[in-house]
């Protein structure tokens, strides 16, 4: 007895000391007009982030117009009154530095990284896109193309490119996770300039915006150029997120899709689970650890290594804001049936809801998230989205990102099952077959 409390105060003291090693330090405040400005300084390499973050994503569009939080990804590199067309990331290339963006459901994401001498270049470029860019019928035309060239190579002639398409319209059915990121080409061919306008103005405002920065900075410094440069934006209007109730799911659904793209078939069953902020998403993130994280992984041993009926399997939870879907699936090897696929997943979740993990499995997975922690926290520009995305999506905690640890270590055994219990059930789960298309 004293030797296993021995080792479990060794143990402790380790994670707390491992918690502390990492814990991220930063400053924020707010602009009159509403902008939250979070600095993180990191002199270990003389480069800096810079980053804004917009609570816009395709959840907040209307039905009839969906694409534009994604075109607008792309928009909002042609230029401003004082950024010509077409040379905003030569700029930055020019400059040593490296710049892209990023939209959900839920966020868009634009950043530069620089050396740190640049800072105040990156502060001028994000401010610059959201003061004056220039939306006109040149530039939206010209982005429309980029966005169907897009849609082409990623979705329409990507094998699987549609899947998280297909489950999530059969999994939302009021809530606009039902509909893709990249959104409808109809959609935006049909839309005009006066609707383009209107979108910026509602949603590109200080007031929906996180400016994160981290990196080789002098504090003081950073803060005095941030007011300098984003203190001018005039203040938009409130903003109130869509908050939609999706009703349950109360039977099995199953259906089947077609790909031209593949010739291996595929079975994906899907489940809805609660939003990226509750702790029961957490949960999930570790079950899917526990049955497809690395060839040790309950569904990578079983189907891969001893059954040899899947050539890939794997469990996906895929958390958003609102709402989000776990996902499981394979691909069969040797013609195995999908139905048996299925039937092996089945089993180990069944598993997962019946017993508790092993101690050696859940100190597995824990150290698993621990070096994942530590891998997304390892560059700047990482820092400086997860402390936007803490302020963004839980409840404006931006120290969010020293809490995750500490959150996901008090997870225990028996929160694991329950939660599985909970949320994997067959009669509340998407099951889709995704087949290769007749030729």
């Amino acid at each position: 007895m004293r030797k296993k409390s021995f080792k479990l105060t060794v143990a402790l003291l380790f994670t707390a000391a491992f918690v502390n090693a990492q814990k991220v330090q930063y400053k924020e405040f707010d602009l009159d007009n509403g902008l939250h400005v979070i600095l993180h300084q990191d002199k270990t390499a003389p480069v800096v982030a810079v980053s804004v973050m917009y609570h816009v994503g395709s959840k907040n569009e209307d039905s009839a117009r969906t694409g534009f939080a994604h075109f607008f990804e792309h928009l909002l590199f042609e230029g401003t009154d004082n950024i010509k067309r077409g040379t905003f990331m030569k700029i930055v290339s020019s400059n040593g530095g490296q710049n892209n963006a990023n939209t959900t459901q839920d966020r868009t994401f634009y950043y530069e990284v620089f050396p740190s001498n640049q800072l105040e270049l990156g502060l001028w470029l994000e401010s610059e896109r959201m003061l004056h860019p220039v939306i006109n019928e040149v530039g939206v035309k010209t982005q429309n193309e980029v966005v169907k060239e897009e849609k082409r190579q990623r979705l329409d002639n990507q094998p699987y490119g549609k899947f998280a398409y297909e489950i999530f319209r059969r999994l939302f059915t009021e809530h606009p996770y039902r509909w893709q990121t990249i959104g409808s080409m109809e959609h935006l061919d049909a839309a005009r300039l006066d609707e383009f306008k209107a979108f910026f103005k509602k949603y590109y405002v200080p007031n929906n915006a996180v400016l994160s920065i981290a990196g080789d900075i002098d504090v003081d410094k950073a803060t005095t150029l941030a007011k300098q440069y984003f203190s001018a934006v005039p203040r938009g209007a409130d903003i109130q997120q869509p908050h939609i109730q999706e009703p349950p799911l109360a039977h099995e659904i199953v259906d089947s899709v077609y790909d031209a793209n593949i010739q291996i078939p595929a079975i994906m069953a899907a489940y809805r689970t609660p939003g990226m902020s509750t702790h029961d998403s957490k949960v999930l993130g570790l079950i899917s650890s526990i049955l497809s994280s690395g060839a040790s992984s309950k569904l990578y041993k079983k189907m891969v290594d001893d059954k040899k009926d899947a050539l890939e399997v794997g469990a996906l939870n895929y958390a958003l804001e609102d709402y989000g879907a776990y996902i499981t699936y394979a691909l069969p090897n040797n013609n195995a049936p999908l139905t048996q696929l299925l039937q092996d997943i089945d089993e180990e979740v069944a598993s997962l809801q019946a017993n508790l993990i092993s101690e050696s499995d859940y100190q597995k997975i824990m150290n698993q998230f621990e070096n994942g922690y530590v891998s997304a926290n390892s560059r700047v520009i990482g820092v400086a989205e997860n402390l936007a995305e803490g302020y963004t999506f839980y409840n404006k905690n931006t120290n969010q990102i020293n809490e995750e640890l500490d959150q996901v270590h008090k997870i225990t055994r028996e929160e694991i099952r329950d939660v599985a219990k909970k949320y994997l059930n067959k009669d509340q789960r998407v099951v889709l077959y995704y087949l290769p298309a007749k030729q």
